[in-house]
């Protein structure tokens, strides 16, 4: 099931970015921040009330002169209506309607999206709250007065947009078909991949990278199973995702990664991996996915008996926090082991969708302590209680224990590798939840 898309649109100093990040806080969103991994801060994954949803902050126009202002304003919000579910439209309170803010209401009425107004720096309901009524003229329905700064008005207009979220999107679970992200930088071979498992040229490809820019779903049939592959937008380095459709591609390949069961990083046997390499890797990672790293063009590297070693050797080092992942070195061109691919995908999927009985987790978990004593800090020890496995895909774990504080980061990676000798789980990251005794499962 892929989240919904909430696009933030509108013209500079609105507050935007402030809006963004206080939806995307902790107050209010789910933010995860795994060590080694960076992320661009032009998404956030969010959620309100039990509904998850990824917000796609537009970027800041700085145009050169307002000649420009109202050209720069349309081609941000054609991205926007092209890539989201819901719009998230933000105007200023104390500059009142511009014809900026007309333009882009004009563009967004006819995109039959769903649009919430949202009146920004309300610092005061009862000073500027009649000022809202102004923002009727743009016949984008009620708008909603909020103040990002002082945090006022927020519940009202999440509650607004969750009105708004499509329906349907649940169905895709329903689907028992694996579903396969492909993801990696521009012209690693993507679509050549997709075109070589199909038989035929089903998708475009080219020398030019970034010719995919939307992500591509692609059904596959071996031995009698069927599958899903999805060809993204390659990404970039982050320096270079300089024009608006670039920046869009990674909130394709984000959207395209919530929808997969297990993401295919694609590296280039070439060039070798690289920083941009483990930033995708990683946003598979931080999602829960399977992962299994493809090392394509193996054709094109000169080898002998320790240059596959030595290559995954280098992989793991840079991708040390997922060291759960798969490997397997193709040639997406040639052929050459990509058959072995569709057993890598079952196994993995086994073991997301495995699930341990509650009594061989804890005789693991006390196997380990006995062997490891748990950390201390003034005195006081860590104890465990109970360990018991609450969902799968990734599998997720929750650890009982006397005080959260005193369990360590690298005990928790302790008690993972324990549990991955004995259950195996490969190709999937393990989720763990510590809670005190006496708190809910």
């Amino acid at each position: 099931m892929r989240k919904v898309i909430v696009a933030v649109v509108g013209r500079p100093n609105v507050g935007k970015s402030t809006l963004f990040n206080v939806i995307a806080g902790k107050q209010i969103s789910i933010v995860k921040d795994t060590p080694g991994v960076t992320r661009d801060r032009i998404y956030a994954d969010c959620e309100w009330l039990n509904h998850p949803f990824t917000l796609v902050d537009t970027g800041g126009i700085e145009p050169d002169s307002r000649d420009v202002l109202l050209s720069q304003m349309r081609s941000q919000a054609e991205l926007a209506i092209e890539t989201a579910d819901v719009i998230l439209f933000v105007v200023d309170v104390r500059s009142g309607v511009t014809d900026a803010d007309y333009a882009v209401a004009e563009l967004l009425r006819k995109s039959h999206k769903p649009i919430v107004l949202c009146v920004n720096k309300v610092d005061s309901f009862q000073k500027l709250g009649n000022e809202i009524y102004e923002f009727y003229q743009l016949g984008l329905g009620d708008p909603f007065g909020v103040s990002s700064v002082n945090q006022l008005g927020l519940g009202d207009l999440l509650d607004e947009l969750l009105k708004h979220f499509p329906k349907g999107l649940e169905e895709e679970a329903e689907d028992d078909r694996i579903r396969v992200a492909l993801i990696g930088k521009p012209n690693v071979g993507k679509s050549s991949m997709i075109n070589k498992l199909l038989g035929e040229n089903r998708v475009i490809v080219s020398e030019i990278a970034g010719t995919t820019r939307d992500a591509i779903d692609t059904e596959i049939v071996h031995d009698g199973e069927r599958y899903i592959f999805i060809d993204t937008a390659g990404l970039r380095r982050k320096g270079r995702v300089t024009d608006e459709i670039e920046r869009y591609s990674v909130i394709r390949t984000v959207s395209a990664v919530d929808r997969a069961d297990i993401c295919v990083v694609l590296i280039d046997a070439i060039e070798g991996i690289t920083e941009q390499d483990v930033h995708i890797a990683g946003i598979a990672h931080e999602s829960g996915k399977g992962v299994i790293i493809a090392v394509n063009k193996w054709d094109a590297v000169e080898k002998d008996d320790r240059t596959m070693r030595d290559f995954t050797k280098k992989l793991r080092e840079k991708l040390s926090y997922m060291d759960y992942a798969e490997y397997l070195f193709l040639s997406a061109k040639t052929g050459q082991r990509l058959t072995k691919l569709f057993p890598l995908i079952d196994m993995v999927h086994q073991n997301q969708m495995l699930r341990v009985k509650t009594g061989l987790l804890n005789e693991i978990l006390m196997k380990a302590a006995a062997m490891k004593q748990p950390p201390s800090d003034k005195g006081k020890r860590l104890r465990l209680f109970y360990i018991t496995q609450v969902s799968v895909r990734p599998p997720s774990f929750v650890i009982f224990v006397n005080d959260r504080e005193l369990m360590h980061f690298s005990y928790t990676r302790y008690l993972e590798n324990r549990i991955r000798e004995a259950f195996g789980f490969r190709g999937t990251p393990l989720r763990f939840i510590i809670r005190e005794r006496g708190e809910k499962e």
